[in-house]
């Protein structure tokens, strides 16, 4: 959305025009295919607005998220029956699906899926015949789709961005010591008033050794704390940053500023009613209410736990053609750049928009509902009054 030019301001910037890159062949044949126009270079790259009231007012009011794997048959029979394998890559997180057509999908398998993603927090399916429309197509059904105002998309297909790390190279030079900004754990979008479900990557062309990508369970990451820690936590706020900054219209001078949204640091999916931790480095930002060595002391922790937690996360190993499905509620992801940009790397991807978060204190995690806890989860006993 193009933010209206408010007296003489100006209220956008032209992003510079960069000596053109060729297009992965890959990902050429896929575009090519879906009869993207390329006639006017690629990809598009938007207009950025200058001043963050005009960001604020992109997405600025609220709406009703009817949350997809909420309504699904919680057996999940239609989707599982049409697949030909089902793996769960590790215990707590990522399943991989094989057999199926994404742009195949009923819908009631696709309210499966969402189910399946919100207890898994990552789905995977390669040999994916898949255009970037029917890619969108299949966000809109997942909620709102986020139209980045600053990040390359693909023309004619908003809400379809493109991540190419030999684009983002021409902006930022990336290295072994500093290999960019997605290769390090992040939660995308959560500076939104409704932040991220569902995201949706299909890379049509991945280096032939490294570029994998890491996810961690934000069920798993809350329920390593003890249930006395959790108490702490339970119930309290943070301030969450956008990534990009702008200029203050009112304050021109001041500096850049950030996007900021307050959301729960302990959040519950719709779908499973399950509680997730909600932090990422890159971008919580603080705890409300307490003195800021208090709060980076807390945040510095969860982070942590977050992080650092191998049994938690799972590595995934693209191939050409292969999507992924997480839900950015209950994870946190990490790119890794190990192939050094040695190799091209191209993809799309779309995010539908959720809910606002919210915090149920009743809300079991996702070991209870389960029954899985051992002991050292119960409450401790805290003594006679």
């Amino acid at each position: 959305m193009a933010p209206a030019p408010i007296d003489d301001h100006i209220t956008e910037v032209k992003q510079p025009r960069k000596d053109s890159l060729a297009i992965p062949e890959p990902a050429l044949r896929r575009l090519t295919k879906a009869g993207i126009d390329l006639s006017q270079g690629y990809p598009y790259r938007p207009a950025i607005p200058l001043y963050i009231q005009d960001v604020y007012n992109i997405r600025g009011k609220p709406w009703k998220h009817d949350d997809a794997g909420a309504r699904a048959d919680k057996s999940k029979s239609a989707l599982l029956s049409a697949a030909t394998k089902v793996t769960d890559l590790t215990a707590h997180i990522g399943t991989e699906i094989e057999g199926l057509q994404l742009k195949d999908l009923t819908n009631q398998q696709k309210d499966e899926l969402a189910l399946l993603i919100a207890e898994r927090s990552v789905v995977f399916f390669r040999d994916q015949d898949l255009s970037p429309q029917q890619q969108l197509e299949l966000g809109k059904y997942y909620g709102v789709v986020e139209v980045h105002p600053q990040v390359p998309q693909v023309p004619g297909v908003p809400g379809v961005t493109v991540l190419w790390p030999d684009l983002f190279r021409q902006d930022r030079e990336a290295s072994f010591r500093r290999p960019g900004g997605a290769s390090r754990w992040h939660t995308d979008l959560v500076h939104e008033l409704q932040p991220s479900g569902i995201t949706h990557l299909h890379n049509d062309t991945i280096p032939p050794v490294g570029g994998d990508t890491l996810w961690a369970s934000g069920y798993s990451a809350y329920e390593k704390l003890s249930p006395n820690f959790r108490k702490i936590i339970d119930g309290k706020l943070a301030v969450y940053r956008s990534a990009h900054a702008y200029l203050d219209r009112d304050d021109p001078t001041a500096g850049p500023r950030h996007l900021e949204r307050i959301h729960p640091l302990v959040r519950v999916h719709p779908a499973t009613g399950w509680k997730s931790l909600f932090v990422n480095r890159a971008m919580t930002h603080r705890i409300v209410g307490l003195d800021k060595a208090e709060s980076d002391l807390i945040l510095g922790y969860l982070f942590d736990v977050y992080e650092k937690n191998v049994d938690i996360q799972v590595r995934f190993r693209w191939t050409p053609g292969t999507s992924a499905l997480w839900d950015n509620r209950i994870t946190i992801h990490n790119a890794s750049w190990d192939y050094g940009g040695r190799e091209p790397r191209h993809g799309t991807r779309v995010t539908g928009l959720a809910e606002k978060p919210f915090f149920d204190a009743s809300a079991p995690t996702r070991r209870e509902a389960l029954g899985l806890l051992d002991p050292s989860e119960e409450p401790l006993d805290d003594g006679p009054a």
